[in-house]
């Protein structure tokens, strides 16, 4: 099992747009990746209506943590994403 923990860069958290963005992306990852918020609990990183029910804002700390083959490649790429202003992508 891969394991990371991460401040979220986007202005708006994981709502909307970026939770959009987060979601695809974690999708694509060949291992199955979960996401928690310090004291909640793990949702699949890929669904995002899950993401909504996590409230993560701007500055929050999540966790990723995957299973599976590319279990560190997916977390890592999850994570790099996590740390940019997806609010600012085009």
């Amino acid at each position: 099992m891969a394991e990371r923990t991460v401040k979220i860069a986007s202005a708006s958290g994981l709502h909307a747009r970026p939770a959009g963005i987060f979601a695809q992306a974690a999708g694509e990852q060949s291992a199955t990746v979960t996401i928690e918020k310090s004291g909640g609990n793990a949702v699949q990183a890929s669904s995002m209506l899950m993401l909504m029910t996590l409230g993560a804002g701007h500055g929050d700390e999540v966790t990723l943590r995957a299973e599976g083959d590319g279990a560190d490649e997916s977390v890592n790429a999850l994570a790099d994403l996590l740390e940019k202003d997806l609010d600012a992508e085009a």
